[in-house]
């Protein structure tokens, strides 16, 4: 099994409802077992033109899933909750009912036309690192370093909502890193 990130977002219609609901059918899946899960923060919108506070503010959370799912698979997987919650892509960077994205998948590194591995932005975001870090207190942003760190360099702009988080919490999120360098080696 592979360790995978989601970072979940959404700025329009019931944004916590809409989260939760996104949690659990990603936990759902087939192949998919849920590890950790932030509580949701808001953020205030990032566009192409950079943060706007004249859009609808988001709500964002992170979960920790085991997968046996390859990263692509994922990808789709991810994909298809968010078309089922209304998701349009009409805008880049524009509104959304729902925004999934696989910010770290182990520590593979991947760069397709349809998916790069670990997302480009995570260490920029403090609505990704923030909750990530909620999740889990260990994360390591693949190439970038531990995200307590980023998030401490960067700033925390973002506001805790007072909600549950979006899993149980069974486990603990953090593997140790001899268990993922023997997974990265088996992969290649």
């Amino acid at each position: 099994m592979s360790r995978a990130v989601v970072a979940l977002g959404a700025n329009l219609g019931d944004r916590g409802s809409t989260l939760r609901a996104a949690a659990s059918a990603i936990a759902a899946l087939p192949g998919v077992r849920p590890v950790a899960s932030s509580r949701e923060v808001e953020s205030i919108a990032v566009t192409l033109d950079g943060p706007d506070t004249t859009k609808p503010r988001y709500r964002n959370a992170v979960v920790v899933v085991d997968t046996e799912l390859e990263p692509q698979q994922l990808l789709d997987a991810l994909h298809g909750i968010e078309d089922a919650n209304g998701r349009t892509r009409e805008v880049r960077w524009g509104d959304r009912t729902l925004d999934l994205d696989l910010v770290a998948f182990d520590d593979v590194s991947l760069d397709t036309e349809t998916l790069t591995v670990p997302h480009p932005r995570a260490g920029e975001r403090a609505f990704v690192l923030a909750p990530w870090l909620d999740a889990d207190p260990d994360a390591v942003l693949p190439g970038a370093g531990p995200v307590a760190d980023l998030l401490a360099a960067l700033g925390d702009d973002t506001e805790r909502v007072d909600e549950p988080r979006l899993f149980d919490e069974p486990t603990r999120a953090s593997r140790p890193a001899t268990a993922t360098a023997d997974r990265t080696q088996a992969r290649t």
